[in-house]
């Protein structure tokens, strides 16, 4: 028999039977790749996603004007 490793227990509430049941998450697992740089439109919003050297990610959400801005500020120091 195979033992499932569970995540850790986020709350609890009564099963049918009267007795409590905890409620599980799922365990974290590491993310295998960064991905590219990306940016996203969400509702009214812009979200970059820039990928980190150490690892990880820096979420930005930005508004249409300070995308121009950063797009400006960019084309200044790349040109």
């Amino acid at each position: 028999m195979r033992h499932r490793r569970l995540g850790p227990l986020v709350g609890w509430s009564l099963g049918a039977d009267g007795r409590r049941v905890g409620a599980r998450m799922a365990a974290m697992k590491p993310r295998t790749g960064d991905g590219p740089l990306e940016v996203t439109k969400e509702g009214r919003g812009l979200v970059m996603r820039v990928p980190l050297e150490g690892g990880g990610r820096l979420v930005v959400e930005l508004n249409a004007d300070e995308a121009k801005s950063l797009e400006e500020a960019l084309s200044h120091v790349t040109s």
